[in-house]
């Protein structure tokens, strides 16, 4: 199993992480104010009709969920069982499927997806630049990546600054946009001094 990612102690093991992964304010978004504001960024970088929707790195399904409660068909992706196992019942009777699999190279076609959704994934894979441009050929004419991101941590900060990660998308995508997201306390369930963010990229 894959266990991009990881601490000084080592990589991190995702499959074990799924059993209390959705304690997290941000993961499992039980709080209902911390759900709101996490459907309100939601609604406003996602289509506003049914679209096809790849969400990579999907882990319990917490995003996969809000997106399928806007009418849109989800796919998620995960290389953890896991993670796999709580999605699919957190989405049980939802037009939605979960697949096994890495997310720098999902098992899809490409071409078939209308948005790729990725929330804290980039940073945990090999090769930004090669991975950014597999994603892009998933998307249909028009379509977008949404990468939710940051830089974590003060003595050993680790993650993608925006910068970076929106230099990287500028040859690959005919627009791209940032909104900071650390100041929305809402979103994390507490105040966050780190650098948080969505990058909005239009192929």
């Amino acid at each position: 199993m894959t266990t991009y990612g990881g601490t000084a102690e080592g990589p991190i093991d995702w499959d074990a992480a799924a059993v209390g992964f959705d304690e997290e304010p941000d993961h499992g978004l039980r709080e209902p104010e911390v759900r709101a504001a996490w459907a309100g960024r939601l609604a406003g970088w996602l289509p506003e009709g049914p679209s096809d929707v790849l969400d990579l790195g999907c882990g319990t399904g917490s995003l996969s969920l809000l997106a399928a409660e806007r009418g849109h068909r989800v796919t998620g992706v995960d290389s953890a069982p896991g993670m796999l196992e709580l999605a699919r019942r957190k989405l049980a009777g939802r037009d939605a499927e979960f697949l096994l699999g890495d997310a720098a190279e999902p098992p899809v076609e490409p071409g078939a997806y209308d948005v790729v959704l990725a929330r804290h994934v980039l940073w945990v894979l090999p090769g930004t630049g090669a991975v950014l441009r597999r994603w892009v050929s998933l998307l249909r004419p028009g379509g977008r990546l949404v990468l939710v991101e940051g830089v974590w941590g003060e003595l050993s900060p680790v993650g993608i600054p925006a910068a970076r990660l929106t230099d990287a998308l500028a040859p690959l995508v005919a627009d791209v946009r940032r909104e900071p997201l650390s100041g929305d306390a809402r979103l994390w369930g507490r105040e966050v001094a780190d650098e948080r963010y969505a990058v909005v990229a239009v192929t």
